[in-house]
Order: structure tokens, then C-alpha cells, then sequence
């Protein structure tokens, strides 16, 4: 058996997340019917990070393991030709057995996009939280920052309840934040926040994004994000931000030699 490992881009926005759900688009469930009907026979691909509904990523890593011989190339341009333009398959490659693209991983990066543009340029809708009004960065910035290291979550995670298996499997909502900072791109008038960590809660980063708002807008302090931290209650912080912001960037692994360092 073989064990390829794939590096995929998606636009979410038609689809209801990256795991497969019966009778609904999702993308894990495009990417096992189009590899099945190539190699002609069923496959399980494991992903890095289960994205929502409408959360894209430009480098989700997968997995799935198969008897077919099919070269890496010939299988990244047939899948190309399968799938949907809102998924593409940028890379196939051979990896170790053991290999899981989940359990192996060692940090993942995500970013979120916010428009003040007051006309979002139809390039863009489909990828930011349109937002032209004011918010002060700097706030945002300071804030941000006190959410690296290690910390409870619990305040950011969702409220209802999703994914509990998952947490009592991990048996905490302990995370490690090696990245948090507010950056600006000036020519398109975004601004981004970038987070990268050990791993993340479900709704986590978009609660941090909706958070880092209600700073940015002045109804809190920067220095209420340690304040919502130590409280472990969601009714602390701030809104969840929209899922079309929000965009996994990249999954590392210590078999790539890259190393979840601060």
C-alpha cells in the first residue's frame, strides 16, 4: 500500500466544510469521489484540519493510503481535471506509511481578512469580512499579543457543544499560540490577523477575530483579553466573526523539518 500525501487550496464558500456529510457538498467528500472514480476504488483522505462551512485554505494537507500505482504527477492532473475549480490539488507526493496528516501535525497557521474598503472589490467578496468602518489597529495589535503562550481556551471555544469528542479525547482546551499579530495590507485596505499555533478550538479563531473587534471598536480594552482568558466562559468575549475570512495557510511537519518553535 501507498501512502500519498496531498497539498490542496479551496474556495469553501459552496461548500459545508471539509468534512464529509451525507447528501451536502463538503470537500473531503468531492475529493473521495473524484480519487475513487481515478483509481477505482473507495479511499478514506484524512485532512490536516476540519474547516467549516465557507472557511477556505490555500494549504490543507491530507492523506489517504491505496493499493494504485498511478505516478504522483499523472494523479495531481487527472484529480485536477475531476474536481470542482474551487478545489485544486497544488501537490501529490509519496510519504512514510505511518505517515497521518492530522496526528503528525506540528502547528498550523490561519489568517483572517477584513475589508474597509467601503466598496469591496468583487475579487475579494468571497475571501474577507467587508468592515469599512473605523478600528484601531494598534488596540487590535495589543490585544493580540496577549494571546501568545500557552492558555485555556475554553473562553473562545464554541458554545455548542460541537466537537466534544474531540476535546475529551485531547482531555483539555489547552493550547499553544506561537503567532498572534494584526497585520495590514495597505494597497487592498485589509486587515489581517494571523494565528498560529499547536492546534485550535472549533469556532476558536473566528471568536478571537470577533473578540479582537470589540477592541478594535472600543467597547473593550486590550488588556480584557487576559481578563476573558482566565474567566473559561464563553459569554465573555466578543461575537463570532464570519467564516469567509478565515483561510487555513499551512500545516507543518517535523518530517519536513519544520518544527512548532515560537
Amino acid at each position: 500500500m501507498r501512502n500519498l500525501r496531498l497539498l490542496i487550496a479551496y474556495d469553501g464558500t459552496d461548500f459545508h466544510g471539509w468534512q464529509r456529510q451525507p447528501n451536502l457538498p463538503t470537500v473531503q467528500g468531492r475529493l473521495e469521489e473524484a480519487i475513487g472514480r481515478i483509481i477505482g476504488e473507495p479511499v478514506n483522505v484524512h485532512g490536516a484540519g476540519r474547516t467549516d462551512a465557507g472557511v477556505h485554505a490555500d494549504g490543507q494537507v491530507a492523506n489517504f493510503q491505496t493499493s494504485c500505482r498511478v505516478p504522483c504527477g499523472n494523479l495531481q492532473k487527472a484529480l485536477n481535471d475531476a474536481l470542482p475549480p474551487a478545489i485544486r490539488i497544488r501537490r501529490v507526493h509519496e510519504v512514510a506509511k505511518d505517515f497521518h496528516s492530522r496526528y503528525a501535525a506540528r502547528a498550523k497557521t490561519y489568517r483572517y481578512r477584513i475589508c474597509q474598503q467601503e466598496v469591496c472589490p468583487p475579487f475579494l467578496w468571497r475571501f474577507v469580512l467587508q468592515h469599512p468602518y473605523p478600528l484601531d489597529r494598534a488596540r487590535m495589535a495589543q490585544a493580540a499579543r496577549l494571546l501568545k503562550g500557552e492558555h485555556d481556551f475554553t473562553s473562545f471555544a464554541a458554545a455548542d457543544g460541537t466537537n466534544e469528542d474531540e476535546l475529551q479525547k485531547l482531555g483539555s482546551r489547552v493550547r499553544r499560540i506561537f503567532q498572534s499579530d494584526i497585520l495590514l495590507n495597505r494597497r487592498l485596505r485589509l486587515i489581517l490577523y494571523e494565528i498560529r499555533g499547536d492546534g485550535f478550538l472549533h469556532h476558536m479563531i473566528r471568536n478571537i477575530v470577533g473578540t479582537l473587534m470589540e477592541v478594535g471598536r472600543g467597547q473593550l480594552a486590550p488588556e480584557d483579553i487576559s481578563r476573558i482568558l482566565e474567566a473559561r466562559d464563553r459569554s465573555r468575549a466578543g461575537p463570532t466573526a464570519p467564516a469567509q475570512g478565515l483561510c487555513l495557510m499551512r500545516v507543518e511537519y517535523e518530517q519536513d523539518g519544520q518544527r512548532a518553535r515560537p
